[in-house]
């Protein structure tokens, strides 16, 4: 497909215009027009980028793209090597955040819920964008048991505040740096809520309301969602699709 087809189809499909975001959703940087091969990953960092290389991509996908709100606008040191990189290779960068993680089907969020067996998952629309989720597991298991849950689905081990042997079953969570949602969480009356990262003050917020935390990882709470998207294309446009985990602890 071209670059103009493939940059149309997501704008589409992710609902993009929906979101107000820190980043631009879609193409970032411009290469080749035809594309063939697709590379997906969390972030766009150098490793990434040249796996891509080496994979002889012709469009990247990540959730963490450029171009941020806030940060310098000159192009220079890392963020020149990247594009740099990038540009040399002809290879096309799209980024998708926040309209990643709300997808109901492939987003980050829907995704992770699938992964840790929660039913009757679904966002709550009227809270930031649709991006915290609540659902539930069949059975109250001991916060211990859905910490392993958590360890074999993700592959690190979560901090978990909580009573480790107390039952839970009704859960909210968003992926991410979204720790700050454990508030809204909390006045909701689930059991325990997840995200990817914790600051000092969550600890505080989790022990005075009375909800359990886990603190997941960022970079593994988003692997799902640009996995699902990546296969998604490679399925309705018989493209080449190469998912590539940069080890990021966290």
């Amino acid at each position: 497909m071209t670059r103009t087809e493939l940059t149309q189809y997501l704008a589409d499909f992710l609902h993009v215009s929906a979101f107000k975001d820190y980043a631009p959703n879609g193409l970032q940087i411009e290469g080749k027009d035809e594309i063939r091969t697709i590379v997906t990953g969390v972030t766009a960092c150098q490793a990434l980028i040249d796996e891509a290389i080496r994979l002889n991509a012709d469009a990247i996908l990540v959730h963490h793209g450029f171009f941020w709100k806030n940060e310098p606008e000159v192009i220079t040191g890392m963020k020149q090597r990247r594009i740099k990189a990038l540009l040399k290779h002809d290879i096309n960068l799209f980024g998708y955040h926040l309209p990643l993680d709300a997808h109901p089907m492939l987003g980050n969020n829907a995704t992770l819920g699938r992964q840790l067996g929660i039913v009757d998952a679904e966002a709550i629309e009227e809270v930031a964008q649709g991006l915290l989720w609540r659902g539930k597991l069949d059975l109250a298991v001991s916060a211990s048991e859905f910490s392993h849950t958590l360890e074999d689905a993700l592959g690190r081990a979560p901090l978990h505040i909580g009573d480790g042997d107390a039952k839970i079953q009704h859960l909210a969570w968003c992926t991410g740096g979204a720790q700050d949602y454990i508030d809204v969480a909390a006045s909701l009356g689930v059991d325990a809520f997840i995200s990817g990262e914790v600051s000092e003050r969550t600890f505080h917020s989790a022990v005075e309301q009375g909800i359990h935390y886990f603190a997941a990882g960022h970079h593994a709470t988003e692997r799902f969602g640009i996995q699902a998207l990546g296969r998604h294309l490679a399925r309705e446009f018989d493209l080449m699709h190469h998912f590539v985990d940069i080890t990021n602890p966290v």
